[in-house]
């Protein structure tokens, strides 16, 4: 019935982010229009919607003293293709950290809004996979 149709992504100079979104993440531009900008990834259906605002805001909320998370993150197959992707265009990362079943590092956009990549490994009741098929499941039990 439900599913995630955009993340809404505060940022201070809405043109050099939408140009920033589309080099280093791949997002293609849908539409801009009064500081604001629609995107989509090549993969999946959920759009990303930045918002011009006139100070940076953060993407990310404390859980306790000062440890943070972000509010979504990005899944990709390979977690140290998409490292190197970021380190090498001299994008602001933490290294590759595990957690259980799962890899990930966080990255930042150029108003320092911080996001995280991760990777399930195969097996993890997260992954794409198991996801996808408790959906199925779901579906047809309806």
């Amino acid at each position: 019935m439900f599913q995630i149709g955009s993340i809404f992504i505060p940022v201070t100079d809405i043109e050099k982010s939408t140009d920033w979104y589309k080099q280093y993440l791949g997002a293609k531009l849908i539409d801009s229009w009064e500081g604001r900008s629609g995107l989509y990834l090549p993969i999946g259906s959920t759009q990303l919607g930045l918002i011009k605002v006139t100070e940076s805001q953060p993407t990310e909320f404390t859980i306790k003293g000062s440890q943070k998370n972000s509010y979504y993150n990005f899944v990709v197959d390979d977690i140290t293709a998409a490292h190197q992707h970021f380190k090498s265009n001299d994008i602001a990362t933490t290294e590759i950290m595990r957690f259980g079943d799962m890899k990930f590092f966080d990255f930042f956009d150029l108003d320092g809004n911080p996001f995280s990549v991760v990777n399930e490994m195969k097996g993890s009741p997260y992954h794409s996979d198991n996801i996808r098929k408790m959906q199925e499941k779901d579906s047809k039990s309806r």
